[in-house]
């Protein structure tokens, strides 16, 4: 096989191979963020994930993070303002813009779902070698700072 036909090989299978990454991550999106609490879904988890990293998070941070519009964050921040799962403060910095963080309870329920998601992942790496989990990682960080340039 020449060179050629072998990188357009590797590069089929990186796409095939994204692509059911996408397509069951997007599947158990919903998932995750129902085991914080049963009335969430989509893209919760992620948020809160996201509000969770940043301590204190402006709305329209949130939205620049996920890509999409601040009419579209604050609708989906106030239903998870609505459950108590995060508080919104006026900035002291721009009295026009809201700083967003995780409620105790948002906080706990979070932190229990994520370790759930870790425990799966031992479960699936498990019988890896510790040297080759890293190296996955590595390598999804790279290819994680290559799709945010797009």
């Amino acid at each position: 096989m020449s060179d050629e036909a072998a990188a357009e090989e590797a590069f089929l299978a990186v796409e095939r191979e994204v692509g059911i990454l996408f397509r069951r991550g997007r599947a158990r999106a919903g998932e995750m963020s129902r085991q914080v609490h049963p009335s969430l879904e989509g893209v919760a988890y992620s948020m809160l994930g996201f509000i969770w990293q940043c301590g204190r998070v402006r709305v329209t941070d949130i939205g620049l993070h996920f890509g999409v519009g601040k009419a579209t964050i604050s609708r989906q921040i106030k239903v998870i303002e609505e459950l108590g799962l995060v508080v919104r403060e006026v900035d002291p910095l721009d009295r026009r813009s809201s700083l967003v963080s995780l409620t105790p309870d948002g906080e706990a329920r979070f932190l229990r779902a994520r370790g759930n998601r870790l425990d799966r992942f031992r479960r699936l790496l498990g019988t890896w070698e510790t040297s080759d989990v890293a190296q996955f990682a590595e390598l999804l960080e790279r290819f994680n700072a290559l799709t945010a340039e797009v």
